[in-house]
């Protein structure tokens, strides 16, 4: 009985552990992949209701005849519904902010810009530390292009800039 008991209070104890130290996770994009880029995202929880997110990407994307290279940044805010940070549904207001070289066949230049949006979405945390994100929601981006060679600006409407749609599938690991 004394053994049973002990073996009850060790799995009780750590269970309630394990359940405790998720306060963060680290995660990638696969599916950025599809369009040249690559994503990483740590998210750390602030309290029961909310975390912090910082989200870096890196891309190489060709857009019809308009390659971007560089760099985008987007934190976030998200406020878990029911709670439970860093799981379950929440909402999360984000800013961007992105710095591309931009070039076409005749044209190059930089184009920096500045944005945001809010994103709604779900994320899992299981039990072995894998995490499952799925978010979706509306952004827009705004910014000026400096050319450095070439008479023209390329084109950079194409998802870059305006109005958009931010998705994603992010899996990873919570610790």
């Amino acid at each position: 009985m004394k053994k049973f008991l002990l073996c009850a209070i060790t799995a009780f104890t750590f269970c309630s552990v394990k359940a405790q130290e998720v306060k963060n996770t680290i995660k990638i994009n696969p599916l950025s992949a599809l369009l040249r880029t690559g994503s990483v995202f740590y998210e750390r929880k602030v309290d029961d209701g909310m975390s912090v997110q910082l989200g870096v990407a890196y891309t190489g994307i060709k857009l019809d005849d308009t390659k971007f290279t560089g760099l985008a940044v987007t934190p976030e805010v998200r406020f878990y519904l029911k709670k439970h940070a860093p799981t379950g549904l929440y909402a999360a207001p984000f800013l961007r902010y992105q710095n591309y070289t931009v070039s076409d066949d005749a044209d190059e230049g930089k184009y920096t810009s500045f944005g945001g949006g809010a994103v709604m979405g779900y994320q899992w945390v299981f039990g072995s530390g894998f995490a499952l994100d799925l978010f979706f929601g509306p952004s827009y981006n705004n910014g000026e292009y400096k050319a450095s060679s070439g008479s023209n600006e390329p084109d950079i409407k194409g998802g870059i800039e305006g109005f958009g749609l931010r998705t994603g599938v992010t899996i990873g690991f919570g610790f």
